[in-house]
């Protein structure tokens, strides 16, 4: 093998790893969660947060949606599959098919519902204060009650009116919570554009 075969694939396998256990990159692929994070947005998203912490109510998420948003994959992986996304992450190019930027909004064992006599969204018969959701954009415009079963999420996106999140799966096993096992880690900031480089602050609506 060429000495510049061996770089490129040690190069891509540090980086695999980088992108494993601590940060990875991440293109911002649809509308759904503005005006938090907007098309195209570079956002960088930490592995660590849940090694060293919880997930917590109001935290922006990456997760995997395959056999919750998505079918299942058709297949295994493949290790030049993995040196490709790995590549991709370089260059800030979206690295997953199946990957879906939400906020968290009902953890394990939380109610949740839609909506009281205000029309705001209620967890455990708290009504959240929700800031970041879109101007114009009711809370929910689909009413829901669903007690979040163990080890599973209720995800929203910001942009209420466009977003197909939990409420779009309440008929599917898991009434559209998504596994926390399928979680990739939680959005930390976005990087790129510069007009745009910051935290996203505390959302957590209570």
């Amino acid at each position: 093998m060429r000495r510049g075969a061996v770089a490129l694939i040690a190069i891509a396998v540090t980086i695999a790893l980088v992108r494993a256990f601590i940060v990875q990159s991440f293109v911002v692929p649809s509308g759904s969660m503005e005006p938090t994070v907007h098309v195209g947005d570079r956002v960088l998203v930490s592995r660590l947060s849940y090694v060293t912490g919880d997930i917590k109510r109001g935290d922006v998420i990456v997760f995997n949606g395959s056999g919750v948003f998505d079918p299942e994959d058709d297949g295994p992986d493949t290790v030049l599959a993995g040196i490709g996304r790995a590549l991709a992450a370089v260059f800030s190019m979206p690295v997953g098919s199946h990957d879906y930027v939400k906020r968290v909004i009902g953890l394990p064992g939380d109610k949740v519902m839609c909506c009281d006599s205000q029309g705001r969204i209620t967890v455990n018969g708290t009504a959240l204060d929700e800031p970041y959701v879109a101007a114009g954009n009711a809370p929910s415009d689909v009413a829901f009650s669903i007690e979040v079963p163990p080890d599973r999420l209720w995800v929203m996106g910001d942009h209420r009116s466009d977003s197909a999140d939990s409420r779009a799966h309440l008929g599917q096993p898991g009434g559209g919570t998504v596994p926390t096992d399928q979680v990739v880690g939680k959005v930390v900031g976005i990087y790129w554009p510069m007009s745009r480089i910051g935290g996203l602050g505390d959302g957590s609506g209570q």
